[in-house]
């Protein structure tokens, strides 16, 4: 099955991306997490600030995964101009890392979220990978 693009932009990096664009979101925050899981959570803040940044080239080189960026490769002008007409459509959404689990092997991690998407709290899971010794952002999935 394929999923448009757009889709899977609002799937892989809405919320996250969003997190920097609200005036009234605050940044994410790793206070009171350790090791792997406060790596994770940078992660999701580094996101936040390249969004807020509104560097693309950033986004697409540091913080999401090489299986998401190739599959943005496809889309019109690549994943960096895929970003830009993404962040460009995102208004006003907060992010709030509730959890952080990275498998035994501290090869994948997944990040248990909550944000507010189209003016409703809900929770969300960020999915992550490690690629060569840092964290990127694999998937996104509303519960």
């Amino acid at each position: 099955m394929t999923v448009p693009v757009n889709r899977l932009l609002a799937l892989v990096c809405a919320p996250a991306l969003a997190v920097g664009l609200s005036a009234c979101a605050s940044s994410t925050s790793t206070a009171g997490l350790k090791g792997e899981a406060k790596e994770v959570a940078q992660t999701i803040s580094n996101l936040q600030s390249d969004a807020t940044a509104r560097n693309e080239k950033k986004i697409c080189a540091n913080d999401l995964a090489s299986t998401v960026v190739t599959g943005l490769q496809g889309a019109k002008g690549g994943c960096e101009q895929a970003m830009k007409n993404q962040l460009a459509e995102i208004d006003s959404f907060e992010l709030t890392v509730q959890s952080v689990q990275p498998n035994a092997a501290h090869t994948t991690a997944t990040a248990h979220v909550k944000g507010v998407f189209n003016g409703k709290t809900r929770p969300a899971t960020v999915s992550l990978v490690k690629e060569a010794g840092k964290w990127k952002i694999s998937s996104f999935s509303e519960l």
